[in-house]
């Protein structure tokens, strides 16, 4: 019997069934396993970025942080709507924790902005994308909009972010410095416009070392390279430093004697005046306001101009016309202009209470019952620009206390150019109503009258002098002979060869050219009153030419 053989037998069937070539395939599966895990764990992210142009960019274009490679781009493809264009870049997978919320991408390439010129190693090595990172996020972000220009600062550093907010038609660049006492402490980060509000919308970022700076009470104002202003004080020029003489930017101070306050959070917003004017205008918030009714002209007279008194700024024209409700009255005459001003008493002190407001306004109506009356007067002869002046008149207008769509009114007068053409007027009438050409012909009669009562007087006097070279003259009683001597001498100082006579003929003559002269004058001025001022001769150029 053989009982061992059956087993044995079978388990070597099965040695055979198994051989070791089955391990090969066994060992591909689990390499390449191990291939594929290796693959997910050590390549990194599939970023997608969206800008505007592809100019510069192309498959293998470099990802960049601080000049060191930290991915490149796969591909770049036009977007459905053909508006964008897509970037599809992978980011090696040790960065990968770079990719946070605030992190940017730009493209960096030559370019020419405020703070000079940049990206000119680009000209050799070729254009690459800059990654600004932000490592606050645990989950990487895959999608990102590239910015047009570099960002100003980091996203984490310590400046401080602030908004400016504006409705003038000038408009900041990004990149525009921001200005303190000519020295750059921020630049314009970003600048949108609303179309609800109608407003821009900046963004700024100030240095660091600079953010106690803002405080507030902190004023901001746009700064152009050059800045001409005519105003009622004369012509004003102001012109900036290099850099906002080519770009613009902003500049901004506490106004002189106000308290800076305290320092301002993050994000805060101001207003962006237009100028340093405006600016100091915004800061005086405590005023009075009146409603000053014109009679005159209000040519010259523009939203700005200065109120004073005595020659002492002490308020602001700040709307003209105001709300005029009389276009449908039935008044032949016309109607005043009503002119909104505002006293302003932080003008003479910083601070200025409200107890200190109300006193002022006290002491102004105290001073219209006085006889403190406005009137427009011409500031600039030059450009014509006129400013309200407040001062005391001797014999004031009545005044009776009244309000204009709920002002108060401040009483007026015609102002000085007035008051002189009004007597230059009256001047004229009176001139026209002398008839002057009548009293050129009496004159003229009066002359000839004196001329023949003269001859007359000389016949006279011959007659007297043979009267008293006669014989009978002689005999004649004493007295009588020095009453006809006293006679003859009286006679001859009216004579044609007298003194008296010469003179008064010589008056009259005068008398009589001076008229005559008048005549044309007189003329002149009826028709062009401001002939007086402005001569209306119009004299032409001087021709060059050459000496004989």
């Amino acid at each position: 019997m053989q009982p061992s053989t059956a087993p044995k037998s079978r388990a070597k069937r099965l040695s055979d069934a198994i051989s070791p070539i089955w391990f090969v395939p066994l060992l591909a599966l689990l390499i390449g396993l191990w291939m594929v895990i290796h693959a997910i764990t050590q390549t990194g992210p599939i970023i997608t970025l969206s800008i505007q142009s592809a100019e510069g960019i192309q498959a293998g274009t470099e990802i960049r942080a601080r000049s060191v490679k930290v991915g490149e781009v796969n591909r770049v493809e036009l977007s459905d709507d053909a508006h964008s264009v897509f970037i599809k870049a992978r980011l090696n997978p040790e960065y990968e924790h770079l990719l946070g919320q605030n992190a940017r991408f730009w493209v960096v390439k030559p370019r020419i902005g405020p703070e000079g010129i940049s990206g000119l190693s680009t000209v050799l090595s070729g254009t690459y994308i800059e990654l600004l990172p932000d490592m606050t996020e645990d989950e990487p972000i895959k999608t990102f909009d590239v910015l047009d220009q570099p960002p100003i600062a980091l996203a984490d550093a310590n400046g401080l972010r602030i908004g400016l907010d504006s409705d003038s038609a000038s408009s900041l660049s990004v990149g525009d410095p921001v200005i303190f006492k000519g020295y750059t402490v921020g630049r314009v980060e970003s600048s949108t416009f609303d179309p609800k509000e109608r407003k821009i919308h900046y963004d700024i970022y100030i240095f660091h070392e600079y953010r106690d700076l803002i405080t507030q009470n902190t004023h901001f104002w746009l700064t152009s390279g050059v800045n001409f202003t005519l105003t009622s004080e004369g012509f004003k020029a102001g012109i900036g430093s290099l850099e906002t003489l080519v770009s613009g930017g902003v500049t901004f101070e506490v106004t002189d004697g106000v308290d800076p306050g305290p320092t301002v959070a993050e994000n805060t917003r101001f207003r962006l005046y237009n100028d340093e004017d405006d600016a100091k205008q915004g800061s005086y918030n405590q005023y009075i306001e009146y409603v000053v009714m014109v009679d005159d002209s209000v040519r010259g007279l523009i939203e700005g101009a200065p109120v004073e008194y005595r020659g002492l700024r002490i308020g602001t024209v700040t709307a003209l016309p105001w709300h005029i409700k009389s276009l449908s009255d039935n008044n032949q005459q016309g109607f005043r202009i009503p002119v909104l001003i505002r006293i302003e008493p932080q003008r003479l002190q910083p601070v200025v209470t409200d107890d200190d407001l109300r006193n002022t306004r006290q002491r102004l109506d105290a001073m219209i019952k006085h006889g403190l009356r406005a009137s427009l007067v011409t500031g600039n002869m030059l450009t014509g620009a006129l400013f309200v002046d407040l001062s005391v008149v001797d014999k004031p207008s009545p005044y009776q206390p009244q309000l204009y769509d709920g002002k108060p009114v401040f009483p007026s007068q015609p102002g000085g150019f007035s008051q002189i053409t009004g007597k230059v007027s009256t001047l004229l009438d009176n001139l026209n109503s002398l008839q002057l050409g009548s009293v050129v012909g009496n004159l003229n009669t009066t002359l000839k009258n004196t001329s023949d009562m003269t001859e007359q007087l000389t016949r006279t006097v011959k007659g007297l002098n043979d009267v008293m070279a006669s014989p009978t003259f002689q005999q004649l009683p004493a007295d009588i002979q020095q009453s006809i001597r006293s006679l003859r001498n009286t006679m001859d100082g009216f004579s044609q060869q007298s003194p008296t006579y010469r003179e008064l003929q010589g008056t009259i003559t005068q008398l009589n050219q001076l008229l005559r002269n008048a005549q044309p004058a007189v003329r002149k001025i009826s028709d062009k009153p401001n002939a007086l001022i402005f001569d209306g001769g119009n004299a032409k150029d001087p021709q060059p030419k050459a000496h004989p």
